[in-house]
Order: C-alpha cells, then structure tokens, then sequence
C-alpha cells in the first residue's frame, strides 16, 4: 500500500467553499468551531497562517496557525479533518508539515495548542504527536506545547 503525500496550500477563491463545507463529527463538534467561524477570526486578525489540508488532490481538512513571529509565538488556533477522512494518518502528516512551517519561522521553536478536555475532544491525539500540557487553562482549555 501506498502512502498518501498530505500537503497544506492556500485558500483561494478555488477552495474556500470546499472548506468551508468540511466537518467534524457531531461529537466533535463541541470541540473545534465551524471552518467558517475560524476563516472569519483569520481575516481580521493580523499574523495568521491558514491553509487546507489536501491528501493527494483530496481536501481533507483545515489548519489555522496564530504565526506572531514578533514575540515569537506559534500558537495552534484551529485544527480539523473532515470526518470522512480521519483516521488515515492524514491529521499526523499535516501536523509534521505545519511544525516544519513553524521551525522555517524566526524563533519558532515551539508550538502551543489549547483544547476542551473531554470525550471525543482532541487531547489523545496531540498527545499522541507530542504535546505537553503546561498546566496553564485559558477560559476553560488546557494549553499544551510542543517543543520543535
């Protein structure tokens, strides 16, 4: 069997409504806002990196990246693959690209992420890729860090 390449790309007027259509599952939805909530806090926050996540020519999901170089600050805003795709390994591949873009950052040697602890929530798999929570928790999301 062979493996899929996963590549992040821009979001252009091409494939803003295909992101706009990706989803989690129901369970997960408590945990990750709609793509159009987080692709409308990008456009009017300075200093975001978003893209979509393709396997192949497949979109399968969407990242957005607080990319404050002037601190330096890399902090993972949103993170999702459509329910149809995950489970493929597609969600680990993305997260490699992502801290490579990050490491191609000045200072970036570390990626933070916060998340809503619970059942179906996201916290096993950053674990999984090598998150450690700080023990810090803003507004009820425990903040985890990845040293790059």
């Amino acid at each position: 069997m062979t493996a899929t390449t996963v590549t992040v790309r821009p979001i252009t007027e091409d494939n803003v409504r295909a992101v706009l259509a990706l989803d989690v599952t129901e369970e997960q939805s408590a945990f990750v806002a709609p793509n159009a909530v987080s692709m409308a806090e990008a456009s009017v926050t300075t200093m975001v990196w978003q893209r979509a996540i393709y396997a192949a020519e497949e979109l399968v999901g969407y990242v957005l990246l607080s990319d404050d170089h002037v601190q330096p600050r890399f902090y993972l805003w949103r993170f999702m693959i459509d329910q149809r795709f995950q489970r493929r390994g597609y969600g680990r591949q993305a997260m490699k690209l992502l801290c490579d873009y990050v490491r191609s950052r000045p200072g970036g040697t570390r990626l933070f992420v916060s998340y809503v602890p619970g059942e179906a929530g996201p916290q096993v798999f950053y674990e999984d890729v090598g998150f450690i929570t700080t023990g810090r928790i803003h507004e009820g999301e425990h903040e985890a860090a990845l040293d790059l």
